[in-house]
């Protein structure tokens, strides 16, 4: 027989604890902004916020014809491929 779900538990502080009293269903809600968050997680570091010696190298060499730049229309950051003619560099937000 599969088995559905699992349990997983977590220690929260209070204020957590508090903010969340009013809702009506927490764990739809935990569910969902683990969810959410698993969505926005980087791609290369899976969340840990470090690379691997292995990934550093690689990303130094992506460096070489890549920069990080601050976009002109939402202010984020974003990569820029170097090796583009000059007239398309970046994405252009159309919104």
């Amino acid at each position: 027989m599969k088995r559905k779900t699992d349990i997983v538990t977590f220690k929260v502080d209070e204020t957590l604890l508090e903010a969340m009293q009013g809702l009506s269903n927490r764990s739809h809600f935990i569910r969902s902004a683990i969810l959410a968050a698993l969505d926005n997680v980087c791609p290369l570091c899976k969340g840990s916020g470090l690379l691997t010696p292995n990934q550093q190298e690689h990303w130094s060499r992506f460096s070489e014809s890549h920069t990080v730049e601050e976009c002109e229309n939402c202010n984020e950051l974003h990569l820029v491929c170097n090796n583009r003619p000059q007239g398309r560099r970046s994405f252009k937000h159309v919104w």
